[in-house]
């Protein structure tokens, strides 16, 4: 284990207005960086309200601020009833704030908005960069559609001279899936300072005792992820499961904690009624459920594909493509590079679509035939940048195509 930054502080801003996604991410960084790094230690800021049913590892912590959902209009409101959405931001900002004046950390990873939620984070960058602190903005592969995405930061006022925010943006993924800048006008140097770190690898947690109760034959898991917008690919498998002819290996379906309470009621009474099916609302070790699968039915989010492709498993992912075309165009590129299998949810929505889908996801062939390993060097390029940025380190790395 690397000595050389003991002593050292990591601050992550994750805003998680909704999902699992950015959590789960910025989980899986940190784990890594102590990992790798003996005496590092990382504090997560996060506003997901189920942070605290994660576990974390030693060196590893996490403060929680205010929660805020975005509505399918593109608004915020906030989680709590008692307080208005601008008194929620402005005490979201103020915690921000405190926190990183008390932790006082030597690297400062935004995730994803650059500014934070509604520029919750500007005043918070501005006065780490003139204490010297390097600041790094985090990016998936993917963020939308170009044009939909530009006017989305028009709109928020996200700055395109991001050199004046941030010393470096690392891209949670590889060339080949394409550049999340692209069409945006950002400037020149904002490009330059882009790295391609490859995706993010998953792996095992070592559990003495399993997490939930899983049938003792191979199965296929169904999964939408946190859960809150994925009623679509759950009622069409749903659906193909209720017809014949059906896959000849039991499944299992996780319908996510944010899913409404009413959806889930009815979906778990329709399983009830299907031998061979079984649900789990939620787990926190997803990667234990997908070890353990043949294949996997899943909405093409960030975090889930990095774990088809960690664990080598067969995939056919059934993107949203609403209120963003990200996992759309995810999926679409990674079929197009033989990694998966991709069913578009506005084409033929038939129960004999999803059900030929499931049969054939045995007969697919894996991740790993079509050069995933080679794709996932993630972590290993983040630790690297984290010793250079912070240890005064001299390695020097290629991009990822």
């Amino acid at each position: 284990m690397n000595t050389k930054l003991k002593g050292k502080r990591i601050l992550i801003y994750s805003h998680d207005s909704f999902g699992l996604g950015h959590l789960r991410r910025c989980r899986t960084i940190a784990h890594a960086l102590v990992d790798h790094f003996a005496g590092l230690n990382v504090l997560i800021i996060s506003g997901s309200p189920i942070i605290g049913s994660f576990d974390f590892k030693s060196r590893v912590d996490f403060v929680r601020i205010p929660g805020v959902v975005k509505l399918r209009g593109g608004d915020y409101t906030p989680l709590s009833e008692h307080i208005d959405l601008v008194r929620t931001l402005e005490l979201r900002s103020s915690i921000v704030a405190q926190t990183a004046a008390t932790f006082a950390p030597d690297l400062f990873l935004v995730d994803k908005e650059p500014l934070g939620l509604r520029g919750e984070v500007a005043v918070t960058l501005e006065t780490l960069r003139r204490k010297g602190v390097q600041t790094v903005l985090g990016l998936r592969d993917i963020l939308d559609d170009s044009v939909l995405l530009k006017a989305d930061w028009e709109n928020r006022g996200t700055p395109k001279d991001l050199e004046n925010y941030f010393e470096e943006i690392w891209v949670f993924g590889v060339k080949a899936m394409g550049n999340p800048l692209a069409g945006l006008e950002v400037s020149e140097r904002s490009q330059e300072m882009m790295v391609y770190t490859g995706y993010l690898k998953r792996t095992i947690p070592e559990l003495t005792k399993a997490p939930v109760s899983l049938p003792a034959d191979p199965f296929l898991l169904v999964t939408p992820g946190g859960g809150g917008d994925g009623e679509t690919l759950i009622d069409w498998v749903l659906s193909a499961l209720e017809s014949q002819p059906r896959p000849a290996m039991p499944v299992v379906i996780v319908l996510g904690p944010f899913m409404a309470q009413t959806l889930r009621r009815g979906f778990q009474h329709r399983i009830s009624r299907l031998k061979g099916v079984h649900v789990i609302t939620f787990d926190a070790h997803m990667e234990l459920l997908m070890d353990r699968a043949v294949g996997v039915v899943a909405m093409g989010g960030y975090n889930t594909f990095c774990e088809i492709l960690s664990l080598d498993k067969r995939a056919v992912l059934v993107p949203r493509s609403t209120p963003r075309m990200e996992q759309t165009l995810r999926a679409r590129r990674a079929a197009s590079l033989g990694l998966i299998a991709m069913l578009d949810s506005e084409g033929d929505r038939s129960p004999q679509a999803m059900s030929a889908a499931l049969r054939a996801l045995e007969r697919q062939g894996l991740p790993s035939a079509a050069g995933a390993n080679a794709l996932l060097s993630g972590l290993e390029v983040i630790c690297e940048r984290v010793d250079t940025l912070l240890g005064g380190g001299s390695i020097h790395h290629q991009d990822i195509a």
